[in-house]
């Protein structure tokens, strides 16, 4: 029996050992890759393929996918339906801001090219209409994270499965209705919600050890209620701790301790979270 067990124990640690060399490999590996930012569409096709091979898991690829991508360099707003009223690019990897670095993620990571791609995020990014289609429209794309975080089937919201609803905080708000009745943007669109968001006294490492191992997180800014908007900013948390999020102040996508980011010199720098689930496109 004793070598039995013996003999047991030597196979799991065979395991676990293979497991963390095959991890670290695939970690120097991403290392070894050119900066995504700097690559041409088809030299994203040769690499995305590996992706898939070194983890056919996801979240994983997802995670490792993040990982490639801190340092793209930061600009706002530079993501469009390349047609007037936006005439941006509909998927772009040389700039992102907090959103795009989610979007264009989570598209790179169901991809083995870059047609694939374009396609996954016209299906992220944009809502679907009466047909059934996803058109990449100014006025079908998910404008409003907290709309995309409540409806989309690919940012699934999860926040109230976290914590007990009597500590939460719920808002009602019309989006896009600005509190003199104006639009915030020229949509002809307005969605009244109810939400429920972690205020900044139940943010912790108690809360932290409850959460998945990759999932997005959208904060919080009660100020920008009057303007008929919710969320300020945005970004993926990986390992329970550290948030990978495209940065105004540092200019690039950076990685950083989610809770020394949020308690900036002690202070909050928000007034809660929302936390959601990413679901790959079936």
């Amino acid at each position: 029996m004793l070598i039995r067990i013996f003999k047991l124990l030597n196979v799991l640690l065979l395991i676990i050992i293979t497991s963390c060399s095959g991890e670290t490999e695939n970690r120097q590996w991403i290392d070894t890759l050119p900066n995504p930012w700097l690559l041409s569409e088809s030299e994203i096709t040769n690499i995305l393929p590996e992706f898939y091979k070194r983890y056919p898991n996801f979240e994983e690829r997802l995670k490792a996918i993040t990982l490639w991508r801190i340092g793209t360099p930061y600009e706002l707003f530079k993501l469009g339906e390349e047609v007037p009223p936006d005439t941006d690019p509909i998927i772009r990897l040389d700039v992102s801001d907090c959103t795009v670095h989610i979007l264009t993620s989570l598209s790179l990571a169901q991809s083995k090219t870059w047609d694939e791609v374009r396609e996954k995020i016209i299906k992220i990014h944009y809502k679907i209409d009466k047909e059934g289609n996803h058109i990449p429209t100014y006025k079908s794309r998910w404008h409003f994270t907290s709309d995309r975080i409540l409806s989309n089937p690919y940012t699934i919201n999860i926040t109230n499965e976290l914590v007990d609803t009597t500590e939460l905080e719920i808002v009602d708000i019309v989006l896009n209705v600005k509190e003199d009745g104006s639009e915030l943007l020229m949509l002809d669109w307005s969605k009244k919600i109810q939400l429920s968001y972690i205020p900044n006294d139940e943010i912790g490492s108690e809360l932290l050890e409850i959460l998945p191992e990759i999932c997005g997180i959208a904060f919080i800014r009660k100020s920008y209620f009057k303007d008929g908007l919710v969320i300020a900013h945005e970004g993926i948390l990986i390992d329970k701790k550290d948030l990978i999020h495209a940065s105004a102040d540092a200019g690039k996508t950076v990685r950083v301790d989610l809770l020394d980011y949020y308690f900036n010199v002690g202070e909050p720098s928000f007034d809660g979270i929302m936390i959601y689930k990413f679901v790959p496109i079936e």
